[in-house]
């Protein structure tokens, strides 16, 4: 497996490839090296245009700084520095090694080193392979290139030693291997279950960077898949953990049981599924174990909507996701079995459903439940389609308001009341007549109203 001349020329003729290229040039005209480094060199050998290209040179931040005007220094101490060049950002890291002290969540300190030292303190050995774009030189240390076209993942050095460094790594492994298909070495493997707690000390933003990552790759089922055979789940989120053996009524879901039904979920993702869809779909019913009977009819989860959302709510807090995310995704999962009320309801009450900022992804939560089911039936999911195109076709989307109530009484000093509603109804009715049409006008018009 090499590179072949093909995909360099690609790369290269990329918008952000000449950039990164440029950068090199850079580095070496002032005697530095300069090397393409981890996924980007893997992508390319995979005969795939990387989308993001990181670079290792043993220039120190110092000098980065010096060459690079346009740059972020927030992690100079720990070697890094983004800089920005014909509009594209990249990540440029001294060769280091990290100090051997580390608390499992950072490297303590780092020593800057040798590009053979920089290789050794990467995870695993496919992403420790370097590129010059200059000299077209290839260094493998550790046979990635062998472990790739094996798709092989396997940790470079002591499996446990690289976790208790950085327990991150347990949740990496993980994603690249479902990244590339690939299969693990088997001291991996058993590195990532012995380690599994290893999770808990790292902060709730480092693990919702890497989930995310995951549900946003190609095949998010494969990942948590083994988040749970490694039992990092258990310790990461034991709410989901808890779905595996979770029995459903065996005519509604073939598929077997919570678990079974939430992983189908995760295969059946496309494209136009956004991370907020992909959140709320993982823990759509995270709420059935919690709810699990049996009554002379059949298995039931009453209420497990509802009690999902407050779970839910829970998880993402310890994730540390923003008030507005958790706010969404908790919404969609507490009315994600309402679909069957759609077509009972008036105008008016579709109007407040239809008209929602969220329906779409809660539409799209509708389709992957049914998806993640067998037998899967979408003719009621087609009606329901079909209904909310005639609604909006009939009753196009109100725009925007202009202003809100937060707008209203901040210029008018004035506490929340029946005054700011009425106000609000004139400025939308003044909307809708196009007498006003900017938000300069609608404040000429608000001070009218006084």
């Amino acid at each position: 497996m090499t590179l072949s001349p093909d995909i360099i020329d690609k790369t290269l003729f990329a918008p952000h490839g000449a950039a990164a290229l440029a950068v090199c040039e850079k580095l070496t005209d002032a005697g530095f090296e300069a090397w393409w480094v981890g996924g980007c060199v893997r992508d390319m050998l995979c005969d795939s245009i990387p989308e993001d290209i990181d670079i290792a040179t043993n220039a120190l931040p110092k000098d980065i700084i010096k060459l690079f005007p346009k740059n972020d220094a927030t992690a100079a101490e720990l070697g890094t520095v983004i800089v920005s060049v014909k509009g594209h950002a990249f990540e440029l890291t001294t060769f280091r090694e990290e100090h051997e002290l580390s608390d499992g969540r950072f490297p303590e300190s780092v020593i800057f080193s040798t590009i053979e030292n920089d290789a050794q303190r990467r995870d695993i050995t496919i992403n420790a392979l370097y590129w010059n774009p200059i000299s077209g030189e290839l260094k493998d240390f550790f046979n990635g290139i062998q472990d790739l076209q094996e798709r092989l993942i396997r940790f470079i050095g002591n499996p446990e030693d690289r976790i208790e460094h950085d327990a991150l790594r347990l949740l990496r492994v993980i994603r690249f291997r479902a990244l590339i298909n690939g299969q693990y070495h088997p001291d991996t493997f058993t590195a990532l279950h012995s380690k599994a707690q290893s999770i808990t000390v790292l902060s709730g933003e480092r693990r919702t960077r890497e989930l995310e990552k995951m549900l946003l790759g190609p095949r998010p089922q494969i990942a948590f898949e083994d988040l749970w055979e490694t039992d990092v789940l258990e310790h990461l989120i034991p709410e989901l953990h808890a779905c595996k053996g979770v029995a459903q009524p065996a005519k509604m879901h073939g598929e077997g049981d919570v678990w079974d039904h939430t992983m189908k979920v995760l295969s059946s993702f496309t494209e136009d599924h956004r991370a907020d869809t992909r959140w709320a779909a993982l823990l759509h019913d995270i709420g059935k174990p919690a709810t699990f009977s049996i009554d002379e009819d059949r298995i039931r989860f009453n209420e497990h909507a509802t009690r999902g959302g407050i779970i839910a709510a829970q998880v993402l807090e310890k994730l540390q996701f923003s008030t507005k995310r958790k706010e969404k995704i908790c919404w969609i999962i507490e009315h994600h079995m309402m679909m069957g009320t759609f077509e009972k309801l008036d105008d008016s009450r579709k109007a407040h459903w239809y008209y929602h900022p969220w329906f779409i992804e809660l539409l799209q939560v509708f389709w992957l439940d049914i998806a993640g089911t067998l037998p899967s039936n979408f003719d009621f999911y087609e009606t329901i389609i079909a209904d909310y195109n005639l609604f909006l076709d009939k009753n196009p989307r109100p725009k925007r308001p202009l202003l809100s109530g937060d707008d209203v009484m901040e210029t008018l000093g004035i506490p929340p009341s029946e005054e700011v509603g009425r106000m609000l109804k004139a400025i939308e009715k003044a909307q809708a007549e196009k007498i006003i049409t900017t938000k300069k006008e609608a404040y000429s018009f608000l001070k009218t109203l006084t």
